[in-house]
């Protein structure tokens, strides 16, 4: 599949509602106080870099990757659209972001992520590609909901 990857202003309808769908499924699989999913204005913040991905002109899916500093990312957001469930969009998404942390000289990329039914497909993704479990980063705090993931880049 030919994926067009651009980086995104987030002022697009179809890309909002993508957020929104995002926001709307980790309230519904995660504790409110463990939903650290951002919201569009947050994904615009100095340090986050947001990509939507395309198939022709349907959004097929997105994710970000925020700077924690300069060796180290954070994967944010990364959503398949759901008519592009199954079709490999999750995949390539992962590794465009990885391919613009190498890009940046990022040593490790890590991301925080929970735990349950509605995590394991992306949990096997990220597996599937090297990640690890890891001690907390950045302001994350380990729990029975809470996990860790990072990936060593060089």
């Amino acid at each position: 599949m030919d994926l067009r990857f651009v980086e995104d202003d987030l002022s697009g309808k179809p890309i909002r509602e993508l957020v929104a769908l995002h926001l709307s499924g980790m309230h519904a699989h995660s504790p409110a106080c463990k939903v650290h999913a951002l919201p569009v204005e947050q994904l615009r913040q100095p340090g986050v870099t947001f990509f939507s991905a395309w198939a022709g002109e349907e959004l097929a899916g997105m994710g970000a990757i925020r700077e924690l500093d300069a060796t180290h990312g954070e994967l944010k957001s990364m959503r398949v659209a759901p008519e592009w469930l199954g079709k490999g969009i999750g995949e390539a998404i992962l590794l465009h972001l990885l391919g613009v942390a190498r890009t940046r000289g990022y040593g490790r990329v890590s991301l925080e992520t929970g735990q349950g039914a509605a995590f394991e497909p992306a949990l096997g993704l990220y597996r599937k590609h090297g990640f690890v479990n890891c001690d907390a980063f950045a302001d994350y705090v380990l729990d029975d909901f809470s996990q860790c993931l990072t990936l060593r880049l060089t």
